[in-house]
């Protein structure tokens, strides 16, 4: 598996079609962008969090260089903080190890490109699976937000996960 940035006019349109749910969309965007996916408007969110947070957006490839997994990376400098947002794993890949191989390349671009002493991601509390996969990689669950998103009749919390140099 490989990184590399994000390139919308090769990228959007394969990425798009990973996440075909409302409910599956929620758990990953928390409501930040429509359902589905429109090109214009996930690129007004990449712009609005490489702005407001320096956040640049990649693609996990295959060796083949197919694309299999998304993120968005940011570093604050000042307190040498990684932040991983909007993961996301091609479905015909879930399951087979590619979201945890993403995971170690995205933490350890972060400690040896980035300067990170360690690496923050949020997970809305019914992901299981997201936070399951997490967690396999060595990010241990901080605290949450009790009730930040509503899907439908739930209420959801924001789980504040960590992984630290030198973890696992």
């Amino acid at each position: 598996m490989r990184l590399r940035p994000y390139i919308p006019s090769i990228d959007f349109e394969i990425i798009s079609s990973w996440i075909t749910q409302p409910r599956e969309h929620a758990m990953w965007c928390a409501g930040r962008t429509k359902f589905p996916i429109e090109s214009e408007d996930f690129q007004r969110l990449l712009d609005d969090i490489a702005v407001r947070c320096g956040d640049a957006p990649f693609v996990a490839t295959a060796q083949d260089g197919t694309p299999v997994g998304f993120f968005c990376y940011s570093v604050n400098t000042v307190t040498n903080e990684g932040m991983l947002k909007f993961v996301m794993i091609d479905p015909s890949h879930r399951g087979k190890g590619y979201g945890k191989e993403m995971l170690k390349l995205a933490v350890s671009y972060a400690f040896e490109f980035t300067g990170a002493e360690r690496v923050r991601l949020c997970v809305l509390s019914v992901n299981d699976r997201a936070k399951q996969c997490y967690g396999s990689v060595g990010f241990t669950e901080t605290g949450a937000d009790k009730n930040v998103f509503s899907y439908e009749d739930e209420s959801w919390d924001r789980c504040h996960m960590v992984i630290e140099k030198g973890g696992k």
